[in-house]
């Protein structure tokens, strides 16, 4: 059912939780998840502390949410772009593309996920786990079946196992995205994916 669809009051209630969660976001990101109360989210959110306890029991249940919900938009963006009628390399380019543009859409999320799971946080970031590996898990699937049906159909030569194969693309685009964004004047994303893509379809040994 979409939003459009559901009666009005679930619908105010939906619009509630959002502003809750850009607004937790947006302090998150300014002063760090440890720096900001549950006060501080719903006095700038403009709700009554209660209200923002109807929805989320303490700070780490909201700020599971946050990363949950970042999850899924990852999912949805990857799942629309390799279900398109397209031949296995342009699935594969529509992966990279697809990948990017949401660690490019959520910078300020990214940035406090990375702060907070190398730091002090790392009680919280393992109670996300089991959740957040589901869905990873879930992607590579989807990407190790493309590398698959290419190897099937003669396109790709089977120099590992898909799932291999769909474990190292994913953690290249990621090493890729990470220095970008530590120095993106010294290592600019490469705006066209068969620079990555190119790694893996022509390699470093001359045939």
């Amino acid at each position: 059912m979409t939003d459009q669809k559901l009666p009005r009051r679930e619908r105010e209630k939906l619009r509630q939780r959002q502003e809750m969660l850009a607004t937790a976001l947006d302090l998150f990101s300014q002063k760090g998840y440890h720096n900001v109360s549950m006060q501080e989210i719903a006095e700038k959110a403009e709700f009554a502390i209660g209200t923002l306890y109807k929805f989320f029991q303490n700070k780490e249940d909201l700020y599971k949410a946050l990363v949950l919900e970042l999850c899924d938009e990852f999912e949805d963006s990857i799942m629309q772009a390799i279900e398109q009628p397209q031949d296995e390399i342009e699935k594969l380019r529509s992966y990279v593309r697809a990948k990017t543009e949401v660690f490019r859409r959520n910078l300020p999320f990214i940035r406090l996920y990375m702060a907070e799971s190398r730091g002090a946080s790392f009680n919280l970031k393992a109670g996300l786990d089991d959740e957040i590996r589901k869905r990873y898990y879930l992607s590579l699937e989807s990407i190790a079946a493309i590398f698959a049906i290419g190897i099937k159909n003669q396109r790709f030569k089977k120099i590992a196992d898909p799932y291999y194969l769909a474990v190292a693309l994913s953690s290249v685009i990621d090493a890729f995205l990470l220095l970008w964004l530590d120095a993106p004047e010294r290592h600019p994303y490469p705006e066209d994916p068969d620079t990555i893509l190119n790694i893996f379809f022509k390699g470093l040994i001359d045939s």
